[in-house]
């Protein structure tokens, strides 16, 4: 198995005696095409030669142990085919990337070459550095010429003879070793430690570090370098001058990146309603693999799900802690480490590669310090072996599903399959859960199991619906706050209270406007407008990272009335600090956390209660628990109504209601103000009222009325390429190939409401599948029409993305 999007295995040449080593889930190094070298995974062993090719002979095995396990290569191979995608992109997901080792192309001098004169400048320029070098990277060459594509020149030379190349692999992890420090075996005698000490006497600094090794050795615990330096506070000169007169050896232990430190406590006393959830979810064990708790914000799920990992670890066996965002896993880690301490290894993309690695090799070998995974959605990937329990916490979110790169899956549906492979058992927790889980619940597909009382007895917030229309035409708006709303915020600070303020919008204003023209800037790749950033003073679109600087005046009337429309966390933060002058303002939105440690130093200011106001965007809304909140402002709740996807409703509810749990979960109730232009919307009125099943009941008669999931599946295709032609006489094709197997049930082709990202056109069509007609030859009809498509000569340059669960 490669890692590239291709959907077939390859054969390639053993010996017997590496046949007899080899085994399925090992690395080798392979090479491919005509000079790659690719990581393979061993798939099979077997004595078939293919026909259509020669089989080449591997380069080299990479592993002692299998990487990979069996249970694992089934789920993959689930995952590929349910969700429409190669092997090759499932192995290259899964594996950090330090595993795929990758080949570099090398540069030697041919020595015999005489003709200089026969060089270009820019070749000259390259062989001249072999001159100094005795080889040279492909980075090396692309640093000295400045460019970045110099494989033509490359091959120039080689044609020349002035130049031979070799591919290079190279191993990415680098374990991490701590040097440590003992004494020398000549000194294990009494006597030859005080002619060690009277030899010293004039060196001070060095008898003083050997005295204080002494000190440390007294533990009988192995002593580091480090430790040494700063507890006889000499510098590291002064323990190698030591070494180099044999009197202290160095040595390394390799140590895992990071480890969780500290005691651990007790579990804490679970409430009558827990104990009663948590011996329900057993009984429903027995006869149900799958269990959808239903439990409403702060009514403490956490505190449910310890108590069940608490009992897996008791029979020895793995869990699997999924979240939705790594802003929550931060928070998560911390109260769950007060529990379970060292068995605790976090899993997500914001951890080096390094560690990465480590967390790998520590579910593989199943040692303690790996028994419970809490991570994102790639950690449903890592290799367990002994998995006894998945809890899915928020598992209506839709950060579990991947939409790009492929493998597109959603890491809840795929954590059901891997429990199943496993015969374990999955918890899928939250106060807001998605229609299709509920609806699995109801048809008695799935357990189910409501807790609906909050710890504490603490009642749910009180909310209510501002209107902004009625607040602007009575002039009592101030910037973007109704008086109501700046009255419940004075009222919260009053009480050295904390507030949190939602707006799902980041920036300054998403839209800058010429008050002369009506013309606003667009972004060059995209069709998009540009977001106004205030702070670094640009203008910046959010799909392709593109920037540049705010400009004075209009580019297209040259008039400078340049007006900005709409809001975004930038300008609530700071009209804000306006109204709020003597209070600390935070935000958090994915431009202040961008480094690994954004999360935690924003939440743990606000735990600790330096920040005053906290404005975000939905990072807010998953399941973050702040003891002193008592307000939460929603500052525009239209936009996440009017949204042109069939979830718009059911996301909205789902958004507000997490939102509005963040306040009053501690002492008293809680209040939430929701400003909108439109009050009296139904979607608005049932968060008011919280009332879940209503809006559940309703979502599903429209859904089986206009044929969506959870009744019909969708399979979305999207093509994509530069010439705006090509995409649409490609989709037009296949629009038609699909319209003569599937009928009325083919929607589109339709753009999507950003039609251009990157430069690349955009053209989606979706089928429907109804309840009856199998999936399974839905999709065999699908993939043959799209190898039509591909066979195609002039639609073989678009790109052809399939979807599957697109939602």
């Amino acid at each position: 198995m490669l890692p590239i999007p291709i959907e077939k295995t390859f054969t390639y040449a053993v010996t017997d005696e590496e046949a007899s080593f080899l085994k399925k889930g090992m690395r080798v190094a392979v090479s491919f095409g005509k000079s790659k070298m690719y990581t393979g995974l061993v798939f099979n062993i077997h004595e078939t030669a293919p026909t259509l090719y020669e089989a080449k002979e591997i380069h080299q095995i990479l592993d002692e142990v299998p990487l990979v396990n069996d249970l694992q290569l089934k789920h993959w191979e689930w995952i590929a085919s349910y969700y429409m995608c190669s092997l090759g992109d499932v192995f290259r997901a899964s594996l950090p990337s330090a595993f795929l080792l990758e080949s570099e192309t090398i540069i030697y001098k041919n020595d015999t070459f005489k003709e200089e004169s026969i060089l270009e400048d820019d070749e000259y320029l390259i062989f001249e550095a072999l001159q100094h070098q005795s080889q040279l990277t492909i980075h090396q060459v692309a640093k000295i010429l400045g460019k970045k594509k110099v494989m033509p020149l490359v091959n120039e030379l080689i044609k020349k003879t002035a130049i031979y190349i070799k591919e290079q692999i190279y191993e990415q992890y680098k374990p991490k070793l701590v040097k440590y420090v003992r004494l020398h075996a000549a000194y294990n005698s009494d006597t030859s430690l005080n002619m060690l000490l009277q030899e010293l006497s004039r060196a001070k600094k060095q008898r003083e570090a050997v005295l204080t090794f002494f000190q440390l050795s007294t533990t009988k615990k192995p002593i580091k370098a480090k430790d040494l330096e700063l507890k006889a506070a000499v510098s590291p000169t002064i323990l190698k001058s030591l070494v180099d007169k044999n009197i202290l050896e160095f040595y390394e232990i390799q140590t895992d990146r990071i480890n969780f430190e500290g005691d651990t406590n007790a579990l804490k006393k679970l409430n009558e309603f827990q104990e009663i959830a948590v011996s329900e979810i057993k009984q429903n064990f027995k006869e149900k693999d799958v269990i959808l708790l239903h439990g409403i914000t702060s009514s403490g799920k956490t505190e449910v799900y310890t108590k069940l990992i608490q009992e897996v670890l008791d029979a020895e066996k793995q869990v699997l802690f999924l979240l939705p965002e790594i802003a929550l896993t931060t928070q998560i880690i911390t109260r769950l480490q007060v529990y379970f301490g060292e068995q605790i290894s976090v899993f997500h993309s914001k951890y080096s590669m390094n560690e990465r690695v480590e967390v790998w090799n520590n579910v593989l070998e199943n040692k303690t310090k790996a028994r419970i995974i809490l991570g994102a959605r790639s950690s449903v990937f890592l290799p367990f072996s002994n998995l006894g329990l998945i809890v899915v916490d928020e598992e209506h979110e839709t950060s579990y599903k991947q939409f790009e790169p492929s493998p597109r899956y959603n890491a809840r549906d795929a954590a059901i399959v891997l429990a199943k492979l496993h015969k374990a058992k999955i918890l899928l927790g939250s106060a807001t859960p998605s229609l299709e889980s509920y609806f699995n619940a109801q048809q008695k597909k799935y357990g189910f199991v409501a807790l609906n009382r909050r710890f504490g007895n603490v009642q749910l917030p009180k909310i209510e619906l501002i209107d902004v229309k009625e607040k602007q035409r009575k002039k009592e708006m101030k910037g973007h706050f109704s008086d109501q709303l700046l009255k419940l915020i004075q009222e919260a600070l009053d009480l050295k209270e904390q507030v949190i303020l939602f707006q799902n919008r980041r920036g300054y204003s998403p839209v800058v406007e010429c008050k002369t023209c009506g013309v606003s800037p667009q972004c060059p790749n995209c069709d998009v407008s540009l977001t106004f950033h205030k702070f670094k003073h640009e203008l910046r679109c959010h799909y392709c990272s593109y920037q540049r600087a705010m400009p004075n005046s209009c580019s297209a009337c040259g008039s400078n009335t340049l007006d900005t429309k709409g809001f975004g966390t930038e300008q609530i933060e700071l009209e804000l600090k306006d109204l709020f002058p003597d209070f600390k303002i935070g935000r958090m939105d994915l431009d202040t956390t961008r480094g690994k440690f954004g999360y935690q130093k924003i939440i743990g200011a606000f735990e600790a209660q330096e920040i005053d106001i906290l404005v975000g965007t939905q990072m807010l809304s998953k399941g973050l628990d702040f003891e002193n909140v008592s307000l939460v402002g929603i500052l525009n709740a239209d936009t996440m109504l009017n949204f042109p996807d069939f979830r718009a409703h059911e996301r909205a509810y789902q958004m507000m209601v997490q939102v509005s749990g963040r306040s009053g979960r501690s002492k008293k109730q809680g209040n939430v103000a929701i400003q909108t232009y439109n009050p009296y919307h139904k979607i608005l009125q049932q968060v008011a009222t919280t009332n879940y099943l209503e809006m559940y009941k309703e979502q599903l008669q429209e859904r089986w009325q206009y044929k969506y999931p959870p009744y019909y599946r969708l399979i979305k295709i999207t093509l994509k390429h530069r010439d705006y032609n090509k995409v649409d006489t490609g989709v037009n094709w296949l629009f038609k190939a699909l319209y003569s197997s599937f009928g009325e049930l083919v929607l589109g082709p339709t753009a999507p409401a950003v039609s251009r990202i990157r430069n690349q056109y955009i053209k989606n069509i979706v089928i429907k599948i109804p309840p009856k007609q199998s999936l399974a030859d839905t999709k065999n009809k699908v993939i043959k029409i799209r190898n039509t498509f591909e066979a195609v000569k002039e639609f073989r340059p678009i790109r052809f993305i399939m979807d599957v669960d697109a939602y």
